[in-house]
């Protein structure tokens, strides 16, 4: 055969042996039920076992159930019919495995192991160890048991509750139920003394929810198996539970979890779980093959300790008294459990929204004292400036006295020695020379005379303020034509040697600045009052200028213009526009006590 013929054979064998594992028949398994499909605790058993298989399982399974209906009644009812429904059922369907869940089941098929499926495979689980037959297994069988120790169950009672002196004991009467009673009646007698136990003898399950009901205090209930009461009444899901759960006035404690979280309190227990989870692996070994009497399970044993957080709350139970390394389900989530993310969020905005604030009152707190250290300096500079201008004053007086009264004098003296001379020389025939002396020492004694005027106008003291500005407007219309407006008859007859000052400074400083700058024909002054003060406007026709240009310039007349009457509380307030001429408006109050001296400094 050639290469590619060796290939070509290769690859279809591939095909083949993947359309035969594709088309293999599914494993064949029967769970037979020792009550019935709805039966606690087998029912919730058989479906964690069904999940388990497929979940362990790689091949696909076709899994069928059977209840042994007889096992609820007396002991001794034939079972013959139920042997020939299964060989009738399963005649033309070869079994895998067959997997009996519960006592009454395991006993059926050891007891009927050579009729039913004696070559088929058997997996005895959910079934305590001393209800096995160790005689009657066979190599083709394999256990997954259970150890169940009831006296556990009342350890834990006394454990966290120990007070407790009275049990009541709910089992049902079935044989299996019976079985089980009669095993805790004698495992029970070694608390004879410490604790009295109510037995159900023959009640039925009305009459049992009857005596739950008016238990004693420091009570408590047993809760074994309850299939089928005294009454004969089947007991279905965990609706019994449920009943007695409302009617009993002691917590209910059990030994199989199958319906822990609906009342009871809890404690050492059988785990459904871990017995479907070991009894499907031992089905899965069996069914890829492996010799069931090779496979040997340990029977399973009470889990670790869990118990319910409502029924603890609910009997006052503290986790104190709980076991070592128990475990508590059902815990009310605290509002920290619930919203713990919302909690760390809005922590999370408000810490950024508290650090906001804080660097916020910070800077406030800088701005302010920022503020306040400007507005000191501000004070102080407006003090340091009222200062001045008041030693300025101080020294203008101080000089325009020494002129008038010394300088002025002495030249004066100099003038009429200079005349005799003059007249002297006249006789003489000369003179000239005296002539133009005396007239020079007149000149120099005007000047003079003019200089201390300007330094410190005396007239300002001696007849006011009205007619000191009617002085000044005289001196200035050599350049220009100014009018003055003053209505005295509104005017104060005194005014505050200071006020008077500074709207005289401020009249010089606005009439200087338009001879020097303004190139106008025309000027009007102005004195009123005005808003509990004095108004003076100072108003041309000139050039004008651009305040805006101007304000970022240097201009010392109108700082200092705005300065004198800043140190009075008043105001001055400059509008001009190029080619519309400038307009000088200062107010500055004055008080109705017109006698009184100003508050501020003169300025």
């Amino acid at each position: 055969m050639t290469t590619r013929g060796t290939a070509w054979a290769c690859a279809l064998l591939l095909v083949l042996i993947s359309l035969t594992a594709a088309t293999a028949a599914p494993k064949r398994v029967l769970l037979v039920h020792s009550f019935g499909l709805g039966f606690s605790p087998y029912s919730e058993y058989a479906v964690q076992l069904r999940a388990e298989l497929a979940r362990q399982s790689p091949d696909p399974m076709d899994i069928y159930e059977v209840s042994l209906e007889t096992a609820r009644f007396v002991e001794g009812e034939p079972e013959e019919p139920f042997v020939q429904y299964l060989d009738a059922l399963f005649a033309q369907r070869r079994l895998d495995l067959v997997i009996t869940i519960g006592a009454p089941a395991a006993g059926f098929f050891q007891r009927y192991r050579e009729r039913a499926f004696p070559a088929t495979p058997v997996l005895f689980t959910l079934v305590d160890q001393r209800r096995l037959k160790d005689s009657a297994l066979t190599a083709n069988d394999a256990t997954v048991a259970v150890s169940i120790d009831t006296t556990a169950v009342i350890d834990n009672i006394l454990a966290v509750l120990p007070q407790t002196d009275r049990i009541a004991v709910v089992m049902g009467a079935s044989p299996l139920e019976r079985f089980w009673l009669a095993q805790i009646r004698q495992e029970f007698q070694r608390f004879t003394g410490r604790v009295e136990f109510i037995w159900p003898d023959e009640s039925s399950f009305d009459e049992m929810l009857k005596r739950a009901a008016a238990l004693p205090p420091r009570s408590a209930i047993f809760f074994g198996l309850l299939a089928v009461d005294a009454a004969g009444n089947p007991h279905e899901g965990e609706k019994a539970l449920t009943a007695l759960h409302a009617a009993a006035n002691a917590p209910i404690f059990s030994y199989v979890d199958a319906q822990f979280g609906r009342g009871l309190v809890g404690g050492p227990m059988i785990s459904l779980a871990a017995l479907s989870q070991r009894a499907a692996t031992a089905a899965v070994r069996i069914l890829r093959g492996e010799r069931p009497g090779e496979i040997v399970t340990p029977a399973i044993g009470f889990a670790a300790p869990v118990f319910d957080w409502r029924e603890l709350r609910r009997w006052e139970i503290s986790e104190a008294l709980l076991p070592p390394g128990s475990i508590v389900q059902f815990r009310e989530p605290t509002v920290w459990h619930q919203y713990k993310w919302y909690i760390v969020a809005a922590a999370a905005l408000c810490m950024l929204q508290t650090a906001f604030i804080v660097i916020l009152l910070m800077n406030r707190r800088r701005l302010r004292r920022a503020d306040a250290e400007r507005h000191q300096a501000e004070e102080a500079a407006h003090e340091l400036s009222g200062r001045l201008i008041n030693a300025a004053e101080e020294e203008r007086a101080r000089v325009a006295r020494e002129l008038h009264d010394d300088v002025t004098q002495r030249l004066a003296l100099l003038a009429i020695d200079a005349g005799r001379e003059e007249r002297k020389a006249a006789g003489a025939g000369g003179g000239t020379a005296a002539t133009s002396m005396r007239e020079s020492l007149v000149r120099l004694s005007e000047d003079v005379h003019a200089l201390s005027y300007r330094l410190h106008p005396s007239i300002l003291e001696d007849l006011g303020l009205v007619e000191a500005l009617k002085s000044e407007c005289t001196r200035f219309t050599r350049s220009c034509s100014i009018r003055l407006e003053a209505d005295a008859r509104n005017l104060p007859d005194r005014l505050p040697q200071d006020v008077a000052l500074c709207l005289f400074r401020i009249a010089q400083e606005g009439l200087r600045n338009i001879t020097r700058h303004a190139a106008a024909q025309r000027a009007d002054v102005s004195l009123r009052r005005l808003d509990g003060g004095l108004q003076l406007v100072i108003k041309d026709d000139g050039a004008g200028f651009d305040p805006a240009r101007h304000r970022n310039g240097t201009s010392l007349g109108h700082a200092s213009m705005r300065q004198r009457a800043f140190l009075l509380g008043g105001r001055v307030e400059i509008h001009s526009s190029p080619g519309r001429g400038t307009i000088v408006q200062a107010w500055v109050p004055v008080k109705e006590a017109y006698g009184e001296p100003s508050a501020c400094p003169a300025g």
